[in-house]
């Protein structure tokens, strides 16, 4: 039997935990979610609910038993088509460091993250068996937490690797790796994919517009339909993702605006404290690296 769901919506995108954090979460009145990003890995399987994810610029729409991964450098929100039916899922983040720890030498639990593998996706879809094995393995390890009997934490860590190693397996399977849904936008998919791969160069929606062969009317709109956000916003959002994974791998912020695509460094400074509410200094401080800046 599985354990009563929290039931109250909770926008927080950031983890209180420094290796992980999983809980079982149920909404019937789901708040809008803007395109956002993580820092951390994040694991859903779907329980039950009307629910599309859009990730970059791909499109799933998930069925109960289906589960997502998503990598810390995709842009991503969720829909929910009906509040008919229950929003019910397991959520798992993980911090990538923890997770390289649970790592081995020949076993990289990180792998299913990796967005150059071969046959890399988000949506997994799950035989009968692996539908009840997965939710049993994500409860169990919330009633150890819940129960914090003797080592409880060995076991945590320890039910937290054997899940990350099924997983891992079965983002390995290519065969049962769910291909987005296309989008009857595909003129937006194009886009998306333009801007993530030229970030760093000189965009603008008059040279988008331009270079696809639409209206910039005619792309807006369409844009800020399927994305929930105008092209402006989400060219700002990509660059500063990119901005604060590369300043945490130890590059200094007067280096990374300009391979981020930003103009000035004023300009960079601006957008990264509107968005995250602290300096690009005070975010590679709060890191605890070494970096001089």
């Amino acid at each position: 039997m599985l354990n009563q769901p929290f039931s109250s919506f909770d926008p927080r995108q950031k983890m209180l935990q420094p290796d992980f954090e999983i809980v079982h979460k149920w909404d019937t009145d789901l708040k809008d979610v803007e395109l956002h990003h993580h820092d951390f890995y994040e694991v859903n399987f779907l329980i039950s609910g009307d629910v599309t994810y859009v990730i970059e610029s791909r499109v799933y729409r998930m069925r109960p038993g289906d589960m997502l991964i998503i990598n810390p450098r995709e842009l991503h929100q969720v829909y929910i088509k009906s509040n008919d039916t229950p929003y019910e899922r397991y959520m798992l983040w993980i911090s990538p460091s923890y997770l390289q720890q649970l790592s081995s030498g020949q076993t990289d639990l990180c792998r299913c993250f990796d967005m150059t593998r071969p046959h890399y996706g988000n949506l997994l879809y799950l035989s009968a068996e692996q539908k009840r094995t997965i939710p049993t393995m994500m409860e169990s390890i919330l009633q150890e937490q819940k129960q914090a009997a003797f080592g409880w934490d060995l076991l945590r860590q320890s039910r937290l690797t054997e899940l990350m190693i099924h997983i891992n397996r079965l983002a390995d399977s290519s065969h049962i790796t769910a291909e987005a849904k296309p989008s009857a936008a595909s003129v937006v998919t194009q886009v998306i994919d333009y801007i993530n791969s030229h970030y760093q160069e000189q965009l603008s929606l008059d040279m988008l517009a331009e270079r696809f062969f639409v209206s910039k009317y005619h792309l807006s709109h369409e844009f800020n339909k399927q994305m929930g956000t105008g092209i402006y916003q989400y060219i700002q959002k990509k660059r500063l993702l990119i901005a604060r994974q590369l300043m945490a791998q130890g590059q200094k912020p007067v280096e990374v605006y300009a391979a981020c695509g930003f103009g000035d460094y004023p300009a960079f400074f601006r957008a990264f404290r509107k968005v995250y509410g602290l300096s690009p200094r005070a975010y590679v401080q709060s890191l605890g690296t070494n970096l001089h800046i």
